[in-house]
């Protein structure tokens, strides 16, 4: 049996998942992934569109015309390259009754341990980029009375640089989601709300924001991903991000994934082997759309 590349018929696949598997999937569906473009095996280029501002206009004379605009493309490059293969004899399928096959081993792999790793990555990544461009880190620590306050002082710095209320998203970990939740201005906005007696205490919005609960383990500032993903020795908990996806752009592009029939230079053995560039980069202009709260 021939082998059988299916690197782009997997992205497709992928492309299709990741919404719904991974934490921060949202930002894999920034508008921005349809603005870049490929000038090489690893490097995107992002487009900038500036403009001047207005005049005073003159009814009796013509102003010279002039371009008043600039476009620029800048170059990021993917360095985040990642493999992952196994070996599964057929005998291994046919005597678990197919369920070491192909496809749900690397089902369990995608689920267990790539998808939390791009989570791992994306958020540290986004941490150490956010703080390069002059992020500055919020350090209230939160308890239940103060954190709608500490939200509304997210919001307020978004705010005040313009960014568009419309599509925030509040990335939290359980423990600071049970704050909201048991917050007596929330509960009491709740009580109000509902006219049965019933009251639900599980806040998904804060004025419209999205809120998406994270594992903790999963919202740090740094980790190791010699093997998979660990914490780093520097590692931080991140307690709240608000973000705006317009803010990061998310490029994966997968390169290989091949599927090998057992064969003599595999010893009869199925050999499943795929790489991929991905990365995520914070636009320096719009580093102004997040905004972190750190332990």
């Amino acid at each position: 049996m021939a082998a059988l590349n299916y690197a782009t018929s997997y992205q497709q696949a992928l492309d299709q998942v990741w919404p719904y598997v991974l934490n921060f999937g949202a930002l894999y569906a920034t508008p921005n992934n349809n603005r870049y473009r490929w000038t090489g095996a690893q490097t995107i280029q992002i487009p900038t569109i500036s403009t001047r501002g207005r005049v005073d206009a003159d009814r009796d004379t013509i102003g010279l015309a002039q371009r008043n605009y600039d476009n620029t493309w800048t170059p990021h490059t993917l360095v985040n390259f990642r493999k992952w293969s196994t070996l599964v004899h057929p005998m291994d399928i046919d005597e678990t009754n197919f369920t070491t096959t192909i496809a749900n081993i690397t089902q369990v792999y995608n689920e267990e341990q790539k998808f939390p790793e791009m989570d791992a990555y994306t958020i540290s990544k986004i941490y150490q980029e956010w703080v390069a461009l002059g992020g500055i880190v919020n350090t209230t620590v939160p308890t239940e009375t103060n954190v709608l306050e500490l939200f509304n002082d997210l919001m307020l710095e978004m705010d005040n640089q313009r960014v568009p209320h419309t599509g925030r998203i509040l990335y939290v970990t359980p423990r600071i989601r049970r704050m909201i939740n048991m917050n007596k201005e929330i509960i009491k906005a709740t009580e109000t709300k509902n006219s049965s007696s019933v009251i639900h205490t599980d806040v998904t919005a804060i004025d419209l924001v999205q809120i998406v609960t994270v594992p903790p383990d999963l919202m740090g500032t740094v980790y190791d991903f010699t093997m998979g993903w660990v914490k780093g020795t520097t590692w931080e908990q991140i307690n709240m991000m608000l973000i705006h996806p317009l803010a990061v752009i998310t490029p994966v592009k997968y390169t290989f994934a091949q599927l090998d029939a057992p064969s003599a230079g595999s010893e009869g053995k199925w050999v499943y082997y795929e790489e991929a560039y991905e990365d995520v980069f914070v636009l320096k202009n719009k580093a102004t759309a997040i905004q972190m709260n750190l332990e």
